[in-house]
């Protein structure tokens, strides 16, 4: 057996009292021991509850260190001092300092990363740096061409920001850095605010970047979206694999994403259907964009949830359907939350779905669980008495990593299911 460390012994405690746990000096703070697990195993937030109710009256962005419950460094972060979440873990090494340095050191090898894992050619439209994976939580970063939009959920990250876009503009080169604040205040969600100028020359108003050799136009100005999210990269390539010779219903279609790559896969028929005339023209716009005509694609500018029940009712029927609904939705005086209505919207989808067709569900928010979405489609399928099995999972694309041991990071599902 071999012979154990050897340990210098500690001081001797005194008897006269029990011991005291250790004086935290200021910008310190002491968490529970499960909470300590958590952040140490890659979760990137503290959030307000751990900190047992202890005011901290500390500005956005200033850095703090968290201890366990003997004092042991656990991890720093910067402060947020109004909403859910109250620290931003940004390292785990006790020795770094949170400077200009060190966001360029991120920022480089996020850039290795996408450098590995992502096609050398026909890709133009990516994350380059995705907060949390990337090590700065509270802000990502897309391309579109040789443009940048930043997202910045947090004020606690104002004071690294012009060091995160030196840095982009070191590793990128990019003509210009538009940026996006999104905060969140404690009740609900904020407005999304119009994208700004940060960097570099104006963007034009369109944008062509290319998707695995598939083009889309976007506008990185546009305050609700560009036009193309690249987080459902992996969705759209399950649909181009299964389309050839079907008939797809698109529905939430937006700018017609999901359409173009199942006209680009060889299905037959494409109907698109999303309640915004506008979006629609966008869609119109990317046909072009690739070379297609409006031959055997279809526009429907309805509530979603009428035009199954018209279809319904004239037993039209898909053999690859698409189910991309938006967290929150208000339309016609109909209110959608994803979490409660879901069930019923895959109910209504079954009921146009042809038999041995496919359908995609997609759930794009941490609201909803996995087994939520799971389960969701299961209740729909009893009450519309259809056999529904998953066959294929499809989640975020290596460009958006996520730390091990953040498994709400995994905020995007899309389920692939054969409904008999």
């Amino acid at each position: 057996m071999p012979t154990p460390p050897f340990r210098k012994p500690g001081p001797k405690r005194s008897s006269a009292a029990p011991s005291s746990a250790p004086v935290l000096r200021r910008g310190t703070v002491r968490v529970s021991g499960d909470v300590a697990t958590r952040l140490r195993t890659g979760h990137p937030y503290l959030f307000r509850e751990g900190l047992g109710g202890r005011p901290l009256n500390l500005p956005a962005g200033e850095i703090i260190e968290i201890v366990d419950d003997a004092g042991d460094f656990v991890a720093k972060g910067l402060y947020e001092p109004e909403v859910i979440v109250a620290v931003r873990v940004v390292t785990r090494d006790p020795n770094e300092t949170i400077d200009a340095a060190a966001i360029a050191r991120r920022v480089a090898e996020a850039k290795r990363v996408r450098e590995a894992l992502l096609p050398k050619e026909g890709m133009t439209a990516y994350r380059v740096f995705h907060g949390e994976g990337d090590g700065l939580p509270g802000v990502t970063v897309d391309r579109y061409g040789d443009h940048l939009v930043s997202h910045v959920f947090s004020s606690a990250l104002e004071p690294f920001l012009p060091a995160l876009y030196d840095a982009l503009e070191t590793s990128w080169s990019p003509s210009s850095i538009y940026e996006q604040k999104r905060y969140k205040p404690q009740a609900g969600d904020g407005p999304k605010a119009a994208a700004q100028l940060v960097r570099g020359a104006v963007a034009p108003v369109e944008i062509e970047v290319v998707e695995h050799g598939v083009r889309f136009a976007v506008d990185v100005t546009a305050p609700l979206g560009t036009g193309l999210f690249p987080d459902l990269r992996e969705g759209r390539r399950a649909v181009a694999e299964h389309a050839r010779g079907r008939r797809v219903l698109n529905l939430f279609s937006y700018t017609g994403a999901f359409s173009i790559w199942a006209a680009h896969g060889g299905a037959r028929e494409v109907v698109s259907v999303d309640l915004a005339q506008k979006a629609h023209g966008r869609a119109r716009r990317n046909l072009t964009l690739n070379g297609m005509t409006e031959t055997g694609h279809e526009f429907v500018a309805a509530d979603t949830f009428s035009v199954l029940a018209r279809m319904s009712e004239r037993k039209r029927e898909f053999d690859l359907c698409i189910v991309d609904p938006p967290s929150f939705a208000q339309a016609k005086g109909r209110i959608f939350a994803v979490q409660k209505d879901y069930r019923e919207l895959v109910e209504a989808v079954l009921s146009v779905t042809a038999s041995n067709a496919l359908c995609l569900f997609v759930s794009n928010t941490q609201k909803m669980s996995l087994d939520e979405l799971d389960r969701a489609i299961g209740e729909a399928a009893v009450r519309q008495r259809r056999r529904v099995r998953i066959v294929e999972r499809r989640g975020l694309p290596p460009d958006f990593p996520v730390p091990a041991g953040y498994s709400e990071g995994h905020y995007l599902k899309a389920f692939l299911c054969h409904v008999g």
